[in-house]
């Protein structure tokens, strides 16, 4: 009985620290590699000019529904943030509140703290491809593990995982670097990056308006050489990662 108390206590203990580790924000850094500069948008969290080698951390609240990072080229602001970029413009506006650019523009989704308390985030090529992306864990991995003897014989036993690294791909990573707008097929090139063929052919076989499609020629172009990314609407099976809530994140463009 007092063994039993005992751990009873602790769980009471443990609570508001675990609690903590389920709940608390997750903070996305995102970092400009580019050998030139980039408009950086995040919704939530606005947009900000990132010059090769500057670095953005926002703070994203646990339980966030489609989150987006993406990469802005070309861009022109005045000062009241006012202006127009060529690809990934969100309304003219330098912070952006928009669910997502104009095409085409290469995006990094998440969304925190949902089915079993796991982080699921993606790279899409959805909305066609203008910058090379990373998006990786920055968390490390710890875990807790508690256990009751009484006169050398095992009474109880505790297992509480506190695990932040990622599981499945999110523990190498996931990313898209191939040459996508120097290889770009004509009918899907735009100034400053590569559109994807729902952009401009508009049809249910490209944008699956009608809820099923498969995969295309168009698609097999942006999969072969991104095989992390999502290259078409219903791509989930095989471009949707998870991570454990409370995982710390960093997107890189031009990685």
């Amino acid at each position: 009985m007092a063994s039993q108390t005992s751990f009873s206590l602790l769980l009471l203990l443990l609570y508001p620290f675990l609690l903590f580790t389920l709940s608390h924000a997750a903070t996305l850094n995102i970092v400009n590699n580019c050998p030139y500069t980039v408009w950086a948008a995040a919704v939530p969290g606005g947009g900000r000019q990132l010059d090769r080698g500057q670095s953005w951390p926002i703070n994203v609240n646990p339980g966030t529904t489609g989150g987006r990072v993406w990469a802005r080229t070309g861009c022109s602001f005045d000062g009241n943030g006012n202006g127009h970029c060529q690809t990934g413009d969100c309304g003219g506006k330098l912070a952006c509140t928009a669910y997502g650019g104009s095409p085409p523009s290469t995006l990094a989704e998440f969304t925190l703290n949902q089915f079993q308390n796991l982080d699921f985030i993606d790279i899409s090529l959805v909305d066609g491809f203008n910058v090379p992306m990373d998006f990786r864990s920055t968390s490390e991995s710890s875990s807790l593990y508690i256990q009751y003897t009484t006169d050398n014989s095992l009474v109880d036993r505790f297992n509480v995982s506190m695990d932040f690294s990622p599981t499945s791909g999110c523990s190498r990573g996931i990313r898209c670097t191939a040459d996508i707008v120097g290889q770009c097929p004509n009918e899907l090139k735009a100034p400053g990056g590569c559109n994807n063929p729902c952009t401009v052919f508009k049809t249910n076989e490209y944008c699956c308006n009608s809820g099923s499609c498969g995969p295309t020629f168009y698609s097999r172009f942006f999969k072969d050489r991104c095989p992390d990314a999502y290259s078409y609407p219903m791509d989930d099976q095989n471009s949707t990662f998870t991570c454990p809530g409370g995982t710390n994140y960093k997107v890189t463009f031009c990685p």
